[in-house]
């Protein structure tokens, strides 16, 4: 790609904000036909399939972002590619459409290329832009083995450029208000002994997608590119050496929360799971994974499970200590502390005053209990006070995490919220448990393990 002499515009991303305020830079809003600032960042879109979209909705609600799409990759050329370039077409960008990306990266002035294609092909896609000069953010999970996960970090380190990895909680206000207010400020919950976290999905969502054949992609192409078949291709992510299933394609997002609030790795790891229902499918459809965390406090027993055949509950993840217990999910609206009745409300009523938490609403006093005869009268332990939380999220679920990718390229003040290091700390996680599915017993973990 070639460079202009003295200061280029990629320079200026970074040397416009150092000598002015924060990110104060010219906004440039979205759909505007005039030629291109400074300031604006190029981008390429490399996967446009369901999460690629997912992330350019995000993307395209960024106000003043400055982002101009200049291509879209993506070997689905009757369907996702057409698709995807149509619509920012009609938004006046002018966008390319590729299928294979070593054209797109020759041809193309990028800064900047979202990978969102099957895990497979992250690390050939991530280390390749990395090697030509351009930022990456990558859809989680890093890559379906830490081979290739651990080339993605080394890549990222020599070419000095970003690669911040899609584990979007980690730039979720009310996730780390929880970790920065909730767990570390003032400790309100006590001593966290049992994390629990679930993702349940319907049978209906985890139906295989099916494709009208006159969109089908020749079965040559298909082979080139690593799939056997349409049904393979639409529905990678439960094939052995594609995706890594459930627990990595679910699970990753909140056992990754599991280690940045205990600010701790597992030390162990044990796991069920089995192709118990979509009996077609080579990954499990369900599984039940028990991790060990040591931490300064003591051991911390975290448990994670997830489902592909009933919706029930939904996804959350639970820090429970001996003086309360969070409770947070990435939906809106589940978001609380709860205190332990034996708990003083007094002494919660400082968090509420100093505004980290609200009252809870005042109930009306509950009717003694009539006395029994019953040698052993245990009373059932009370509904413990709920604490809402302060900070909301009004964003795409996304968004926050691809505005902090766009303000570190402007800035490099800014720091990634989930560098390439720990997006592969998460994947020894759960690549992990899936080897103690397959092994039927626990499995520990080093402290060397989590390094690159």
């Amino acid at each position: 790609m070639p460079e202009n002499k003295g200061l280029n515009r990629r320079e200026f991303l970074h040397t416009t904000v150092a000598a002015g305020a924060s990110l104060a830079i010219t906004p440039v809003v979205f759909g505007q036909s005039a030629g291109a600032k400074v300031d604006d960042i190029n981008v390429a879109i490399l996967g446009a399939g369901a999460q690629g979209q997912t992330l350019l909705d995000a993307m395209l609600k960024i106000p003043n972002s400055g982002i101009r799409f200049k291509a879209v990759c993506d070997i689905w050329t009757k369907y996702n590619q057409k698709r995807v370039v149509g619509l920012l077409k009609r938004r006046k960008h002018e966008v390319n459409g590729y299928e294979d990306y070593r054209e797109m990266l020759d041809k193309e002035d990028l800064d900047a290329v979202i990978v969102a294609t099957p895990d497979f092909w992250h690390r050939e896609h991530t280390v390749a832009c990395l090697e030509k000069g351009l930022h990456v953010y990558c859809e989680k999970e890093m890559s379906n083995t830490l081979d290739s996960a651990r080339k993605m970090v080394e890549a990222a380190r020599t070419s000095g450029k970003l690669l911040q990895i899609g584990h979007q909680r980690r730039s979720n206000p009310r996730y780390k208000y929880c970790y920065e207010k909730v767990i570390k400020e003032t400790g309100m919950i006590g001593r966290i002994t049992t994390v629990l976290g679930q993702w349940n999905r319907s049978r209906q969502a985890c139906i295989d997608l099916e494709t009208n054949a006159r969109f089908n992609i020749d079965e040559a192409k298909l082979k080139d590119f690593g799939f056997e078949s349409m049904k393979q291709f639409r529905n990678w992510r439960w094939y052995k050496g594609m995706g890594g299933g459930p627990i990595v394609d679910l699970g990753s997002h909140q056992i990754d929360i599991y280690s940045w609030f205990l600010d701790a790795h597992p030390r162990s790891v044990m796991a069920s799971g089995g192709v118990d229902y979509w009996t077609d499918h080579e990954w499990y459809d369900n599984v039940l994974a028990i991790y060990e965390f040591e931490t300064p406090a003591g051991v911390v027993r975290a448990s994670y499970r997830t489902g592909t055949t009933n919706s029930n509950g939904g996804y959350f993840e639970h820090f429970m200590g001996d003086h309360g217990t969070l409770e947070i999910s990435e939906a809106e609206g589940r978001g609380s502390v709860y205190r332990e009745a034996w708990v003083d409300s007094k002494e919660w009523d400082k968090y509420v005053k100093a505004g980290i938490v609200l009252a809870p609403p005042e109930e009306e006093p509950e009717p003694e209990p009539e006395q029994t005869d019953t040698v052993l009268n245990v009373e059932p332990s009370p509904t413990p006070p709920k604490y809402d939380l302060q900070v909301t999220m009004d964003k795409a679920y996304h968004q926050p995490h691809l505005e902090n990718f766009f303000n570190a390229i402007r800035d490099k003040k800014v720091k990634l919220n989930c560098p390439a290091e720990i997006g592969y700390e998460t994947a020894v996680m759960v690549l992990r448990a899936n080897d103690a599915v397959a092994a039927k017993k626990q499995l520990d973990f080093k402290p060397e393990d989590f390094k690159v």
